[in-house]
């Protein structure tokens, strides 16, 4: 079974990028030992041979949309059996950066993703987890909560199209925070992870991708 994981650098999470199959240190780490101790549990309760899942990443830091979409065509010669895509942050992040004077709009997300998604549900027989673009209370990120909200609109919509499962990040991590009482729990920026989050994540992914894993 071929499990591929797709994104930026929530999912890159510093990666071998010389070794597709390395889970580098973010959440695909987590929910890639969680699928593999799930499967072998299953098999030896079922009295069956124990299949070692292969687990693949092609994500790539600062990736947007339009960077998704650029490598659709590996995506596609891969084959996989699952594939997960975490996109969208840095379509509104890097609005607000200085060096990237081409921002994307929401329509070119949408186009873009939309592609991506199109040729992954026609040219594949993967099933497809997507998961939600977040953004957690950090002081200096708040300017672009209603520019995010917008693209995981666009996001939820795409995912009533396309997705098997859909993993809704922003509102999980929300109410983690209220009810821990207390900040930078998850995330130090708001953006990347800490190993907390990042379990919390792969924790949620397991229980969204382990009923499409079952039918595979």
């Amino acid at each position: 079974m071929k499990i591929l994981f797709e994104g930026d650098s929530i999912t890159d999470a510093g990666r071998d990028r010389s070794d597709p199959h390395g889970m580098g240190n973010g959440y695909p780490k987590y929910a890639s030992e969680l699928i593999r101790a799930r499967a072998q549990v299953r098999a030896e309760a079922n009295g069956r041979a124990f299949e070692e899942p292969e687990f693949w990443n092609f994500s790539i830091s600062g990736s947007r949309s339009e960077h998704l979409l650029g490598r659709l065509e590996n995506m596609i010669a891969l084959q996989p059996d699952f594939i997960s895509i975490l996109i969208g942050v840095n379509d509104v992040w890097h609005r607000h950066s200085a060096t990237n004077p081409v921002p994307t709009t929401d329509e070119q997300f949408e186009a873009n993703y939309r592609r991506v998604l199109e040729a992954v549900k026609t040219r594949t027989h993967a099933k497809l987890l997507m998961l939600e673009p977040f953004l957690l209370d950090v002081p200096d990120k708040l300017r672009m909560r209603p520019e995010l909200i917008r693209i995981i609109e666009i996001n939820r919509a795409l995912a009533r199209e396309y997705a098997d499962a859909y993993l809704p990040l922003d509102g999980l991590f929300t109410a983690a925070e209220i009810a821990a009482r207390e900040k930078n729990v998850y995330s130090a920026d708001g953006v990347h992870p800490n190993p907390t989050g990042a379990q919390f994540i792969a924790e949620h992914y397991l229980r969204a991708a382990a009923p499409l894993l079952e039918t595979l």
